[in-house]
């Protein structure tokens, strides 16, 4: 795996750019770094059939997001509401902040 700098974070509100659901938006769920795959809410939705088991676990057809490239992924900036590119940048006080490209507001509020 190449070594990347990950700019997105959990609850960040995300579009997505490649694929069948290009052009939709929804909420980061979970960040798996090791594997670049992040799951988005309402997202990649895909179907698996299970049996029912000892444990009350009814069987049938059950929906779920499944994970998908970070690289199909880019952050949508709360105050523009446009898809961006991320920088960083220290401030005053020595926090790391999230800046977007384009408006140069601060991400992480």
């Amino acid at each position: 795996m190449a070594k990347f700098s990950l700019n997105l974070k959990k609850n960040d509100l995300v579009s997505v750019i490649t694929g069948k659901d290009k052009g939709k938006q929804g909420k980061v769920l979970t960040i798996q770094k090791d594997k670049s795959r992040l799951t988005v809410e309402r997202i990649n939705q895909k179907k698996k059939h299970s049996r029912p088991t000892a444990k009350n676990r009814q069987g049938g057809i059950v929906e779920f997001e499944a994970p998908m490239n970070i690289s199909n992924v880019m952050l949508v900036c709360p105050s523009c509401n446009a898809t961006t590119r991320v920088a960083k940048k220290f401030l005053e006080d020595g926090k790391k902040v999230r800046i977007c490209k384009k408006c140069q507001e601060i991400i992480d509020k």
